[in-house]
């Protein structure tokens, strides 16, 4: 999809309050022929936070930044961005907004700094401002040097870098980030990490979708789950991980005696001898844990090591959207929404 979605002003003619949702949607739906991409979705995202939307190639992932972006058009429902409607007023939208998606937008025939400057007349800044707003968001995405050199000779984490900070030249308030470290380096994902996170301490809310599940984890305070065009399950992190079973605590014994004591005493343990462990069943709740603490001191049985673990996002993924392994599959109908 295009990178950038280019205002009709500068400035945004309204911005979502602290009270607010940034972007919401009721009921949103798209379809192409036969095929439902969108099926009625339901989303609120609070202003200052970092939304994820996660799901596999082809959920509608993509689909659904088009649609809150204004590139194209739903086929039924609602939906609000920065406090207007994207079907009646999308040049409100535009102009509070930034796109960043799958394919760059850098132009490689020209120098990063013309890059900038080009965006910034497309914003309608005076020459000044451009130069000034250029000259700040290159230096701010470690960009200064490069900034003379043919975009083409940049390596990827440097394009994409450059691709965020001509989205920023129009100082928006929400930033839709379609799958923005796909094909990056670990250094500079982290590296677009970091970004992201002092977008975020700025005020800015941020819409990811993403491929990579600890890139949810790391930055997402809400994350949905989008499978056969519904979404499946929406939570933190934490509390889609204690949807899926599998969660355990882990006590480790060097003392023999103790160990045999706590495996006949405690139910539902599954024993390791040869580790002299025992994994308990558990969702990782501070609740549980304080209660198996509580049971071992009144028993007088010393464990030498306790460690929590709970499934990870991966885990979450493949049994909300397929079959996994193990046969563990929540069903895509019903959505599991945690408060």
């Amino acid at each position: 999809m295009p990178s950038s979605v280019m205002p009709t002003s500068s400035q945004p003619d309204a911005q979502p309050s602290s009270d607010t949702a940034a972007v919401s949607t009721v009921a949103l739906r798209k379809s192409y022929g036969d095929k439902t991409v969108l099926d009625g979705i339901d989303l609120r995202i609070p202003a200052g936070s970092v939304f994820a939307l996660l799901g596999p190639n082809g959920a509608g992932k993509t689909t659904a930044v088009k649609i809150l972006s204004t590139l194209i058009t739903a086929d039924g429902g609602q939906a609000q961005v920065a406090g207007h409607d994207i079907a009646t007023s999308p040049d409100g939208v535009r102009a509070a907004i930034g796109v960043t998606g799958q394919f760059s937008a850098v132009d490689g025939l020209i120098t990063g700094e013309e890059n900038m400057l080009l965006m910034a007349d497309l914003h309608h800044l005076s020459r000044s401002e451009g130069r000034r707003t250029a000259a700040e968001l290159l230096e701010r995405f470690d960009l200064t040097e490069a900034a003379r050199k043919p975009a083409s000779t940049y390596s990827g984490g440097m394009k994409r870098r450059l691709d965020l900070a001509m989205t920023l030249v129009g100082d928006p308030r929400i930033i839709f980030l379609d799958e923005p470290t796909t094909g990056l380096d670990p250094r500079s994902r982290h590296n677009m990490w970091q970004i992201i996170r002092e977008l975020v301490s700025d005020g800015v809310t941020v819409f990811l979708t993403t491929q990579y599940l600890d890139e949810a984890d790391e930055l997402a305070d809400r994350i949905a789950v989008l499978n056969d065009g519904k979404i499946v399950a929406e939570g933190s992190a934490e509390e889609l991980k204690r949807l899926i079973p599998g969660g355990h605590i882990r006590l480790r014994f060097t003392d023999p005696a103790a160990y045999q004591s706590a495996a006949v005493a405690l139910r539902e343990v599954t024993r390791d001898d040869d580790a002299q462990s025992l994994h308990i069943p558990s969702d990782g709740t501070q609740r549980e844990l304080r209660s198996i603490l509580d049971w071992l001191d009144s028993a007088g049985i010393e464990a030498d090591e306790l460690t929590v673990h709970t499934p990870d996002l991966d885990d979450v993924f493949f049994a909300l959207t397929g079959p996994t392994t193990t046969g563990t599959s929540v069903p895509a109908q019903s959505k599991e929404t945690v408060r």
